[in-house]
């Protein structure tokens, strides 16, 4: 599936189509070149499923966790561009995230890459020459 974001200003609306095709799915890896909107495209995904604290960026924490006012569902939210060594990951425990059955919305995949579920879903956000963003998955 492609969502187009033509700017800011309809990003909910991509939000809604992506909340609407998440399904049964739990994981989502988010690729992305630095810039590419993975960390605004999470935060408006977050608000559509009922968020409102701030979701920002876990750069530091590595991991953010959030959950909906309106559903009680709960939501990690993990950057692992700092990530050194494969060995961090395994000390946070990140199974216990990955595999506990709440929505995980992961930014910079690549770099734990061998230690995703199998059912993680991939997907691609892509700055396109105009400036507005595809969303692939």
């Amino acid at each position: 599936m492609e969502i187009k974001i033509d700017s800011l200003d309809n990003i909910k609306e991509a939000a809604k189509q992506f909340v609407a095709a998440i399904d049964q799915n739990t994981v989502f890896a988010f690729y992305g070149k630095m810039g590419a909107g993975k960390t605004t495209f999470t935060k408006a995904v977050c608000e559509e499923l009922g968020v409102t604290d701030t979701v920002a960026s876990p750069t530091f924490a590595i991991v953010n966790e959030y959950r909906s006012d309106t559903t009680g569902e709960l939501i990690y939210h993990f950057d692992f561009y700092r990530i050194k060594k494969l060995d961090e990951v395994y000390d946070m425990g990140y199974e216990d995230y990955f595999y506990s059955g709440a929505l995980c919305f992961i930014e910079w995949p690549e770099l734990i890459e061998e230690l995703l579920p199998e059912d993680a879903v991939k997907v691609t956000i892509v700055e396109n020459k105009d400036g507005s963003r595809t969303v692939s998955f």
